[in-house]
């Protein structure tokens, strides 16, 4: 049996039946967008994009590249990261985390307030410095180190992918952006990244466009400014026409794991249903590397992503997520729509979170009061208890959100529970429930085709509807993002507020609710 029928073979039978022997692509689950990733002696530090998701830039340490903490964002406050106005294709692309001589770099770009820049730092868990801000007008920058000490700045181009000498103390480019290699001929080469091995310069970059052709593609030189050779089997990683769980494979970045062994972390997709669409976003895949004796790398099973790797299970991916919300903290692995009003997230007694409601609503390009974090799982369950003193105008409750026009809200509003669904320029309540006093129990399940919505009140459980998650899906919705979990308040005189006392978010068993 060849190589390439084993990997069908595996990803057959894993719909199945779910190997739990080996780690399982992928490593982060649910959105988790262009990954990079860089080595300090053990530990490993992995960053993704955030768009317009505050606090930006999410970065997650390993010690065994299969259990990853998430330890804190790279842009914390509203100075480093501008985020206003902007909507999930907006915000934060792809960063590229790097450290040398003792000091953390992360560069990325901000579309819409700044362009690219970077950050720095000594203490991977910060503070990091305000924004050296780069003039080259480009996306999806990245740094290298040469043995000599010259750093150099790769950035994705209109005519291919631009390089020079940069100084990352000033962001100033030492001499011209020079076109040092166009890819292979697929449209939007992006995500390029030099790195060194042996006597070889490489260079990957991303081609096809981050969707169903999306493929990674490799060259090489002896100097670092070339001229590039392509391998000559590139794409050297793809999932284009392929039957497979995995799609829209691609944005590489390539690292040694300190005993021998390469790697790369890219990104993928897992469309569901038919016609495809995925709503989980972009996830963050691990994709072994085994160099040939001509020098060129071989990714994953003859260019294919594994479903499983030689590593141990991960204990942190797929375990449940219950939060109370002591003293009014916000876990780490949440985020805020854009540059948050702090004031309005507070502790509601010793337990739970106690928003205040903005007048600013979920469909505009602003900040409400809004917290959530990623859906991870296909089929899960998410329960929140809840109670609202809020005034009769006022809303909140639970959010399904891919971006301000794909939208979800199960929420309470003048003892009601409604169910809202907002697709494009339509929205609608499905369905509108009597509820008692006192407290609730909102419950989302999720599927890879629909969410199903329920609450609870005085020990009678209601169901509020069934809705397709097809529509909350990127190939419907557009942008780059996925769905995010959230919970939310708004009235129009900001009067009042809304307790969230627990939050559970957990795998489910097929069939279970």
């Amino acid at each position: 049996m060849s190589p390439v029928t084993q990997l069908l073979a595996s990803i057959f039978l894993s719909s199945f039946a779910q190997q739990d022997s080996q780690l399982m692509n992928p490593i982060i689950p649910g959105f988790s967008a262009d990954p990079s990733i860089c080595r300090v002696g053990s530990d490993f530090y992995l960053v993704n994009s955030s768009f317009a998701f505050f606090p930006g830039v999410p970065i997650r340490h390993s010690r065994d590249l299969s259990n990853w903490e998430m330890i804190g964002h790279c842009l914390t406050t509203p100075s480093q990261l501008p985020l206003m106005g902007q909507g999930n294709a907006g915000g934060i692309y792809a960063p590229t985390i790097r450290h040398h001589d003792g000091t953390f770099y992360m560069v990325t770009t901000n579309v819409g307030a700044g362009g690219n820049f970077l950050v720095t730092a000594k203490d991977i868990r910060g503070p990091w410095s305000e924004r050296i801000l780069i003039d080259v007008n480009s996306i999806d920058p990245s740094l290298f180190w040469d043995d000599d000490g010259t750093c150099y700045l790769t950035v994705q181009g209109t005519e291919g992918i631009r390089q020079a000498p940069f100084d990352p103390k000033t962001g100033k480019v030492l001499g011209e952006m020079k076109i040092v290699w166009s890819g292979t001929g697929g449209q939007w080469p992006e995500g390029p990244h030099l790195f060194k091995r042996g006597d070889f310069y490489y260079l990957t970059v991303a081609e096809g466009g981050t969707e169903y052709m999306h493929m990674q593609t490799l060259a090489r030189s002896k100097s670092p400014m070339g001229p590039f050779e392509p391998c000559p089997f590139n794409p050297v990683l793809t999932h284009r026409s392929l039957q497979s769980p995995f799609h829209a494979i691609g944005h590489a970045d390539f690292f040694e794991d300190g005993k021998g062994k390469w790697w790369a972390v890219c990104l993928g997709i897992r469309p569901q249903g038919y016609p495809y669409g995925h709503n989980l976003g972009r996830e963050t895949m691990l994709v072994p590397v085994e160099w040939g004796a001509d020098g060129w790398p071989r990714m994953g099973v003859e260019g294919r992503v594994p479903l499983t790797l030689d590593l141990p299970v991960s204990q942190t991916a797929n375990r449940a997520e219950v939060v109370d919300f002591g003293g009014g903290k916000v876990p780490i692995e949440w985020s805020y729509l854009r540059n948050p009003e702090t004031a309005n997230y507070s502790a509601a007694g010793e337990k739970g979170l106690r928003l205040r409601p903005s007048k600013i609503g979920l469909s505009e390009l602003a900040s409400p009061t809004w917290v959530g974090r990623p859906q991870k799982f296909f089929e899960s369950k998410l329960t929140v208890e809840c109670e609202s003193g809020l005034s009769a105008a006022g809303e909140g409750g639970v959010s399904i959100r891919q971006n301000e026009k794909h939208r979800i809200e199960l929420f309470v509003q003048d003892g009601r529970v409604n169910l809202r669904t907002t697709i494009g320029p339509l929205s609608s309540i499905m369905k509108a429930e009597k509820v008692g006093s006192g407290a609730v129990t909102l419950e989302v399940v999720t599927y890879p085709d629909r969410y199903e919505f329920f609450f609870t009140s005085e020990g009678k459980r209601v169901e509020m509807g069934v809705v397709p998650s097809h529509y909350f899906s990127t190939e419907v919705a557009g942008g780059f993002t996925g769905v995010m979990l959230g919970v939310y308040a708004v009235a129009p005189d900001e009067s009042g507020h809304f307790d969230v006392k627990k939050w559970e978010y957990m795998p489910v068993v097929k069939g279970e609710n």
